[in-house]
């Protein structure tokens, strides 16, 4: 499953989460240029359990790399999928993770998130000689507490079938939770096994606990004056342009209902959005103009975009319009 983009609009800019990919990148710029082995960069900076279990291979590696492996493991990667992949879940997740936290607490979490993958890794993996990279057991972290924070949230996903795409949403509880399972089951089959592949499952079952755990400690700590100054300045002048609308309405009533969101901005100057309207199997896009001077609860009616009843006639589609914030 791939996921494409969630439903759960964010109200700031994610500055912390772009840097942070930024970071990724740009680490993978510099190990891309490593004129050496690349196997020796990766056990010089990757996480390495059997340098901290076993004292002769410790003896070999100063104290402060030691130390500085458990920060640079996790901004590195194997290849360019492998970096790609995590950056893409990361710029779907982090986001949302971002606007709840603060960009300052934000940038906390992930590398306290990242730190508690290595040690969940190291506790369930002490005598291996493998090294762990990539940013897997942060991401997950971010992923762990999206599941809390969002468990309504639709993710549009991408399922390959056959090699025929097929493109669904799901709910982020079912997504994520079934990514999680996943993980166990991997981590469980290759308890014992010496020749495994590899892939730090531990870290990334690691990272989505302390994710969770880290989420609950950060929403009891007070605020910093940093945040709450630095919060206002990146809000999002826009809502999406695109967005999902899911009408109801009863049965003997042609007309559907529905809401569309934007923020104080639009609703004074005016604004245009896309709207698409799931209808079984079919995806029907429309563009909807949210007028200036607009209102919390301004009502916009969509001509002939209600149900078809049986005596031909067709009702509208009432959208409702919604303030963020």
């Amino acid at each position: 499953m791939i996921p494409l983009r969630d439903t759960a609009p964010s109200g700031h800019y994610p500055i912390i989460n772009t840097f942070i990919i930024a970071i990724n990148v740009l680490a993978f710029i510099i190990q891309s240029a490593w004129p050496g082995d690349p196997e020796h960069f990766f056990y010089l900076y990757g996480l390495v359990p059997a340098r901290y279990s076993d004292p002769v291979t410790a003896a070999y590696y100063p104290f402060i790399m030691q130390i500085f492996s458990f920060f640079s493991f996790m901004f590195i990667h194997g290849g360019i999928w492998h970096m790609l992949s995590n950056m893409w879940f990361l710029y779907i997740f982090g986001d949302n993770v971002e606007d709840r936290l603060g960009h300052i607490r934000y940038l906390a979490f992930y590398i306290l998130c990242g730190l508690g993958s290595a040690l969940f890794h190291l506790i369930f993996n002490i005598d291996s000689n493998l090294p762990t990279i990539g940013a897997s057991g942060a991401v997950a972290g971010v992923m762990g507490a999206y599941f809390v924070l969002y468990p309504k949230a639709k993710i549009l996903t991408l399922i390959p079938i056959l090699f025929i795409p097929y493109f669904t949403e799901i709910s982020a509880f079912f997504f994520l939770g079934l990514w999680l399972l996943l993980q166990f089951f991997n981590a469980a089959a290759e308890i014992g096994n010496h020749h495994a592949g590899g892939i730090a499952w531990w870290a990334h079952i690691g990272g989505f606990i302390f994710g969770i755990l880290f989420l609950k400690i950060f929403n009891v700590l007070p605020e910093t004056g940093m945040t709450r100054k630095v919060m206002p300045a990146t809000e999002r002048k826009k809502t999406y342009r695109f967005q999902v609308i899911r009408p109801t309405g009863s049965v003997d009533n042609p007309n559907l209902y529905g809401k569309i969101m934007v923020t104080a901005h639009e609703a004074f100057i005016g604004t245009v959005k896309l709207i698409n309207i799931p209808w079984g199997f079919y995806q029907r896009p429309f563009r909807v103009t949210v007028p200036s001077n607009s209102h919390d609860g301004t009502i916009l009616r969509l001509n002939g975009l209600g149900k078809q009843m049986s005596d031909g006639s067709v009702g509208d589609l009432m959208l409702t319009v919604i303030i963020r914030g």
